[in-house]
């Protein structure tokens, strides 16, 4: 077993941390391989399954990371920072290139499965484009509730320290986002 491999076995989350504010390049390797996979699942989930944005967005977030992990003050789980830093990034993307983030087929939508016949494909095809552009027409703060919940499987409690506020809101702004989307496609007759 390599260097790297024992270290990322055996060191804590605070332990690298505190080694990345020392420097120490290798244990913010550690932090990227822990951590990449969510980091871009939420990022391509943002952008629709654009995996260029998502890989941008992702290299951006480590960048953000690396150069501000000495504010890093401990209070939430490195976990939780790196989600707020990733829907940040996300909405400055999209604000940066001026379109409409897409969101990706996290409901299950237009998966190809062999036992379905081309016709079918296409009409599972059909649908998941059409929940796409419904969501993609929600404001973000009721998508990202629904990409965090959906996408990442994360807690109410999770999604509140995430997205800073209650677990009330997010309650709520799940509701809304749930409302807003069925009215959208009320032809589709899916009950969300």
């Amino acid at each position: 077993m390599d260097q790297f491999a024992l270290m990322t076995e055996k060191m804590s989350e605070h332990d690298l941390i505190e080694a990345c504010r020392d420097g120490d390049r290798e244990a913010f390797g550690v932090i990227f391989s822990r951590h990449q996979k969510r980091v871009f699942s939420v990022a391509i989930g943002f952008f629709g399954g654009n995996r260029q944005t998502a890989e941008d967005v992702t290299q951006q977030v480590f960048l953000k990371l690396y150069t501000s992990i000495t504010n890093f003050r401990g209070d939430a789980k490195l976990e939780t920072w790196l989600y707020r830093i990733t829907i940040n990034t996300c909405l400055d993307e999209q604000r940066k290139k001026k379109r409409m983030a897409y969101i990706p087929d996290f409901l299950g939508l237009g998966s190809a499965d062999a036992n379905k016949t081309h016709e079918e494909k296409l009409i599972m095809r059909e649908t998941s484009d059409e929940v796409r552009r419904a969501l993609i027409e929600i404001k973000p703060k009721f998508r990202l509730p629904i990409v965090l919940k959906y996408s990442e499987g994360l807690s109410y409690q999770e999604m509140a320290e995430v997205l800073g506020c209650s677990e009330g809101t997010i309650a709520s702004r799940l509701n809304r986002g749930h409302k807003m989307l069925a009215k959208k496609l009320e032809s589709l007759k899916i009950d969300f």
